[in-house]
């Protein structure tokens, strides 16, 4: 089994070096569960520390209903978060760095402490948060044309791809992010709104999940990290050309252009 989970990592690293998705993993791989799934993402992982990359936060997905719902599942996913995938408020990516991207707004939290599973809960998140900042999400999937199951996505590092920074912060003292509403514009239309709650009722709840589901793997949060809790609406698909912005109200805004 491990030969096999290797095979699997190597065939990922390839997918997003040579942007050709690889056939579903769950079509060929009957017997792998959830748990090969985050070994082969660990695996992944491993490869590209030793290369000199570093991690900078973790991200949280299937955070909704609707998602869980279509992939049959009852709890989130989670990847990790690299510093070659970060991008700055406002900057251009080139969409032939990825196969097929999409994107989502959510509320990034930077964390001040540790937080270390298992029994961590959302006032530990709260009182663990430096400040939070407007994210975009840049997902992308190895697996050819996003036919993904639960397993497929875990493997692939949650379907992450980069991750867009705000340069405003905002403490959360006096803020109820649950309430916070966002509006994401695509060249200068309205095409999805959401709130704070979206994510697992609140973020807080997700990122606490995050936490304790990480000890299963021995890992913790870090204080520094950038933590995405799960999306505020549906993805939305890019392509060369197109002009996202992500309004958070008080919060404020963060933009990415595609070319």
């Amino acid at each position: 089994m491990k030969q096999v989970l290797e095979e699997i990592a190597s065939e990922l690293l390839e997918a997003e070096r040579t942007k050709q998705g690889i056939a579903p993993i769950t079509e060929r791989f009957a017997e792998l569960d959830v748990t090969d799934a985050y070994e082969i993402q660990l695996e992944v992982l491993r490869r590209k520390l030793a290369e000199g990359r570093h991690v900078i936060g973790k991200k949280v997905g299937l955070t909704s209903v609707a998602m869980q719902k279509m992939l049959g599942v009852d709890e989130p996913d989670y990847g990790h978060l690299l510093d070659d995938m970060q991008v700055a408020d406002g900057a251009v990516v080139d969409t032939s760095s990825m196969l097929i991207p999409r994107v989502e707004a959510e509320i990034g939290f930077v964390l001040s402490k540790d937080l270390v599973g298992p029994n961590i809960t959302y006032l530990d998140v709260l009182m663990a948060t430096k400040y939070v900042v407007p994210t975009i999400e840049i997902i992308d999937s190895r697996i050819a044309d996003w036919k993904i199951k639960l397993i497929d996505t875990v493997a692939d590092n949650g379907s992450s791809a980069k991750v867009v920074v705000g340069s405003k912060i905002s403490a959360i003292d006096g803020i109820d992010i649950g309430s916070v509403g966002m509006t994401l514009v695509k060249n200068d239309e309205m095409i999805a709104t959401g709130a704070g709650a979206a994510a697992l009722g609140h973020p807080a709840h997700a990122v606490a999940w995050l936490a304790n589901k990480l000890h299963e793997f021995g890992i913790q949060l870090k204080a520094g990290e950038l933590i995405l809790p799960g999306a505020l609406s549906g993805a939305v698909g890019v392509t060369k050309g197109d002009h996202i912005v992500a309004h958070f109200g008080s919060l404020g805004s963060v933009s990415v252009k595609f070319n």
